[in-house]
């Protein structure tokens, strides 16, 4: 199982807003940050402050991708 926290980048750009200030408002620590940068996996409780600062679902956020399309072959 894996995630992407992609369209959690595209909203920040479209509101304007860095990672450092997304951050600083959500009050998670740089090391939540760095994992989010790397897709890897965070408690529910640092996505649940991001949603709180960004007035938005989880699902606006972080996306599901089944191991299914990780391992198909081109």
């Amino acid at each position: 199982m894996a995630r992407s926290y992609n369209k959690l980048w595209h909203k920040l750009i479209d509101l304007n807003m860095s990672r450092g200030e997304m951050r600083r408002a959500a009050g998670i620590t740089t090391n939540a940050l760095a994992k989010l940068g790397k897709n890897e996996s965070v408690p529910l409780e640092t996505l649940e402050k991001i949603c709180t600062v960004l007035a938005c679902g989880l699902d606006e956020i972080v996306e599901y991708i089944p191991d299914e399309e990780i391992a198909k072959p081109e």
